[in-house]
């Protein structure tokens, strides 16, 4: 009996070890284990003209100086809608800071800066999580010809410390398979731990 209500005391704590099991992949997969990002959240996207090493740096600098400015702005709100009006309020700031950069720095690029709910964003794998393609609500900033490799993190809520850009650009179909196989290996986990609590109990 002793040995019983022991199995049971594991099984419950596994159970919320891993939370998935028993769900569908919508509920897990779809909606839980990546969405770290807001529904409603600006991010910031930066496109360097060209992937040379110069115009790399440039695109780098151009975001350590947008980014430590409009976090100092948005630090400590809450509310999604002050912060658009701020972000669009303040976006010829934005444009100054873009073009002080480009001009410190010798380049003689024109550039864009766009403010808007409908900028592309391609699909990206950081780490474990996977962030979908789509248009989402971001500052656009478009160096020269916004050929090279792009940056972006999220503005707000202030989540700029984690620079979703290290990802790895994966096409539409690369991600749906990265979500099968993430799946499967959770599934063959929760399975693995399963078959080791009925051994141990002496049901298998």
């Amino acid at each position: 009996m002793k040995k019983l209500l022991f199995g049971a005391f594991i099984f419950i704590i596994l159970f919320f070890t891993f939370p998935n099991t028993g769900t569908s992949e919508g509920e897990g997969m779809g909606h839980q284990e990546y969405q770290v990002i807001p529904d409603e959240a600006i991010r910031l996207r930066i496109l360097a003209n060209s992937d040379n090493d110069k115009d790399q740096e440039l695109k780098r600098n151009v975001r350590d100086e947008v980014n430590k400015e409009i976090s100092s702005w948005v630090e400590h709100m809450t509310d999604i809608e002050e912060a658009r009006q701020l972000i669009q309020d303040r976006l010829p700031e934005v444009e100054a800071i873009v073009g002080n950069v480009i001009d410190e720095e010798g380049f003689e690029n024109e550039f864009t800066v766009e403010y808007g709910k409908n900028v592309e964003f391609p699909t990206k794998l950081y780490g474990s999580y996977l962030y979908p393609a789509g248009k989402y609500e971001a500052i656009l900033i478009t160096i020269g010809e916004g050929k090279g490799d792009n940056w972006w993190c999220v503005l707000f809520p202030p989540l700029c410390f984690l620079d979703f850009s290290f990802g790895t650009s994966v096409s539409a179909a690369d991600a749906g398979e990265a979500e099968e196989l993430e799946l499967e290996e959770k599934q063959e986990e929760e399975k693995e731990v399963k078959f080791f609590l009925f051994e141990w109990l002496g049901w298998s």
